[in-house]
């Protein structure tokens, strides 16, 4: 699954990506590319708080690109 929440401003980028890990099956992956900076702390937040896994994080030319895989 991937979500493009360029352009969009906290708290829709990780609103989305909730969204996404609540639809998604144990194991999947989630690709979500952001624009605001504050989507990586609060990617980094989300998955240390409800234990999903950080799989990648990149970042380039004000693009965050972030793989999540769902845990349990």
């Amino acid at each position: 699954m991937k979500i493009d929440a360029k352009g969009l401003i906290c708290p829709e980028p990780i609103m989305l990506l909730h969204r996404a890990i609540h639809e998604a099956s144990s194991g999947d992956v989630i690709e979500l590319t952001a624009t605001d900076p504050a989507a990586e702390r609060d990617v980094e937040k989300f998955c240390e708080y409800l234990n999903h896994e950080l799989v990648s994080k990149k970042i380039s030319d004000g693009l965050l690109e972030f793989k999540v895989r769902k845990i349990s």
